[in-house]
């Protein structure tokens, strides 16, 4: 059932031949009965999402880059938001039970996640207004909170075996790692199926997307099609992505890569795509970006490309998707400044063409207020509020070892305070941990705070 020699096919639907060519293709149920009906008119489709945070992080694109390019092949999208199953909380990849949430926090995370992926999916270009119009965003609250118990476990329980649930990865490596699994954390798959029985029913629903590590899940929710409904549903998975390093996409030694702006602003955004390893930024422009097939295979072909500016094209196309064009410019400007040149001149950054400050679209800056600098304020202090250090011991080593600069100036005690006098014109200061890693704190009078 599972085909991992993707390269060995010749497909003959566009879609998939594009999803071939950028490296998106991991497992399928039936390549081959998956690639004629794709050829032969529009299907409808669906991806997952439970709302466990207000935001999605990089590690999420994979899945809404591919939903992209199949509304773009004029296929139809359903974007699930999973209010109920994030009540339970799948085990896939956990080593203990996911925090349960508070009703009023699943709701406010569902809104969050259903405006951020409608503005990704309709981002700059494409797909063109004729494809969005086929994304539908759906939730199994909907259908799942109605159930009743005794019913569901007629009408379901017979179809799901404990015998076959063992073997599934999910379940089977939390068992090895004997790690507790509940019997909720074990109900989630059999939700999971159900979902994709009841978006086939409701709304011709016959292939699910997922990472690679669904793949169980999704079969089951196949297979459940298959037994109750005697019809041919569709399991298409994507890989995981690691860099160079091995380290999984999305996730740094600072925490998760957000998409939302509140959470990681636009220039830090940038500057992790910027930062790719060399040996992966042709690979993620494949991924990432929009860039047609036949500009990517130029770049592969040029031996003497320059890398950097393939970086920053990278990081430009990846924060245009989620931020919008417009703050290129400020972080352009910024990266001039305070990279390129060694300026720290906040004179001439002005206002964005949505008025908001440059700066603060395009460096991470934090307020103080004026007041707290009379008696000067630790150096340490600032380090962790700024979040440029996680704990005080850690800021002390940072200090220790060299790694800490004020206003490009390095640090050798720990017991500096910041006064008055480390402010500029504008009564800002510069504090930055290690070569790349930096903030603005402005410290403001009055209301102005």
């Amino acid at each position: 059932m599972t085909d991992h020699a993707v390269a060995s096919y010749s497909f003959i639907s566009p879609v998939l031949q594009e999803l071939q060519a950028r490296g998106f293709l991991y497992q399928c149920s039936d390549f081959m009965a998956l690639d004629k009906r794709l050829a032969e008119a529009p299907i409808t489709f669906y991806i997952g999402f439970d709302a466990t945070a207000t935001s999605l992080h990089v590690g999420n694109l994979m899945t809404l880059m591919v939903t992209r390019i199949m509304l773009r092949h004029g296929h139809h999208a359903l974007v699930l938001i999973g209010e109920a199953t994030t009540k339970i909380g799948d085990p896939t990849g956990k080593d203990k039970q996911r925090k349960v949430l508070e009703p009023h926090e699943v709701r406010r995370n569902v809104t969050a996640l259903e405006a951020q992926i409608k503005a990704f999916l309709k981002a700059d270009g494409t797909p063109p207004s004729a494809a969005v119009a086929s994304l539908q965003f759906v939730n199994n609250e909907t259908w799942l909170s109605p159930l009743k118990y005794l019913d569901f476990l007629r009408d379901y329980g017979s179809c799901f075996t404990i015998n076959r649930m063992l073997t599934f990865d999910s379940v089977k490596n939390r068992l090895d790692r004997e790690s507790p699994l509940t019997y909720l954390e074990f109900n989630y798959l059999i939700l999971q199926s159900f979902d994709f029985l009841e978006l086939y029913r409701k709304h011709d629903c016959i292939l699910q997307l997922g990472g690679a590590d669904q793949w169980s899940n999704i079969l089951s929710g196949m297979e459940l099609i298959r037994r109750k409904e005697q019809a041919q549903a569709f399991a298409l998975t994507i890989p995981l992505i690691t860099n160079t390093n091995g380290q999984k996409m999305g996730k740094t030694t600072d925490g998760a890569v957000w998409l939302d702006e509140t959470q990681l602003t636009p220039f830090d955004y940038w500057q992790f795509w910027r930062n790719t390893h060399d040996d992966d930024v042709l690979r993620f422009m494949r991924f990432f970006t929009d860039l047609p097939l036949t500009t990517l295979r130029q770049y592969e072909g040029e031996k003497t490309a320059d890398i950097n500016a393939l970086k920053k094209q990278l990081a430009d196309k990846a924060t245009t998707l989620v931020h919008g064009q417009h703050v290129l410019a400020p972080i352009h400007s910024a990266v001039e400044r305070l990279f390129e040149k060694g300026s720290a001149d906040l004179t001439s950054k002005g206002k964005d063409a949505q008025g908001n400050s440059i700066l603060e679209c395009a460096v991470p800056i934090h307020k103080q207020p004026l007041g707290t600098l009379k008696k000067g304020m630790d150096l340490i202090d600032l380090l962790v509020s700024s979040q440029l250090t996680k704990s005080k011991g850690e800021a002390r080593r940072l200090i220790q070892g060299g790694g800490c600069r004020v206003n490009d100036e390095k640090v050798s005690s720990d017991a500096t305070l910041i006064t008055e006098t480390h402010l500029d014109e504008h009564r800002t200061v510069k504090i930055a941990a290690g070569k790349k890693k930096f903030v603005y704190i402005q410290f403001l009078q009055g209301d102005n705070f």
